[in-house]
């Protein structure tokens, strides 16, 4: 989570000082990287995601989805390692969407956070069907 630089003089601006990143941010890169996968349907299992769905409802409990749901990161001084939970649409394969996913994940947290990802794992927690509903909408019987 941390990187330790040089604090001599004469030593670049760049190098003087100390550069934290939190496992929290990775988590948000790793799960906005995922998330725009085509064949991504969503982040989370089913349980996470109806329990973010209700708590985006109440009022004050803050706004959007989180982008770190389904997604836990350890992080260390120079590498990340990274599970992600997905929900992937019907009819798209499964080991591409995968690979694809570990590719853009790999590259986002690296290019931004610094660390080298020295694994991705990935579990396929359901499938998307065409006609369900999403957690989040909901029917309205009156209008």
């Amino acid at each position: 989570m941390t990187e330790n630089t040089s604090g001599r003089l004469g030593a670049a601006p760049g190098s003087r000082g100390r550069t934290t990143i939190a496992d929290v941010v990775v988590e948000k890169i790793a799960g906005m990287a995922a998330r725009d996968v085509p064949g991504v349907h969503a982040l989370g299992s089913g349980f996470a995601r109806s329990m973010g769905s209700m708590r985006e409802r109440m009022p004050g409990a803050g706004s959007g989805k989180s982008a770190a749901r389904g997604v836990s990161v350890e992080v260390g001084e120079l590498q990340a390692a990274i599970d992600l939970e997905l929900v992937v649409e019907y009819g798209v394969a499964i080991p591409d969407v995968a690979a694809a996913v570990r590719e853009d994940v790999i590259s986002a947290v690296e290019r931004m956070a610094g660390r080298e990802v020295v694994e991705v794992n990935i579990t396929v927690s359901d499938v998307k069907l065409p006609d369900e509903e999403d957690e989040g909408e909901e029917r309205q019987r009156i209008q």
